[in-house]
């Protein structure tokens, strides 16, 4: 993970937008994704889909609390 967020930031401090380093990570993320469980030569159904959704929103969920309970840490 972290190799990707140096990537990241190397790209910022290029003069790339963050928005739109987020959205090429996102959708490099998707193609992997689909890659990782579909090969090369399908894609995902829609239950697949919904299933990658379900695994990012709930990654994303825990990065939030995560983060929350980081700030309050600090705030102690």
């Amino acid at each position: 993970m972290q190799r990707f967020i140096d990537l990241a930031n190397t790209m910022k401090n290029e003069g790339v937008p963050t928005r739109l380093i987020s959205a090429a990570l996102m959708t490099a993320s998707g193609v992997y994704t689909t890659y990782a469980f579909a090969g090369n030569s399908g894609g995902l159904n829609g239950s697949g889909i919904d299933k990658v959704v379900e695994a990012y929103r709930q990654n994303l969920q825990n990065i939030q609390d995560a983060k929350r309970e980081e700030v309050q840490q600090q705030q102690q």
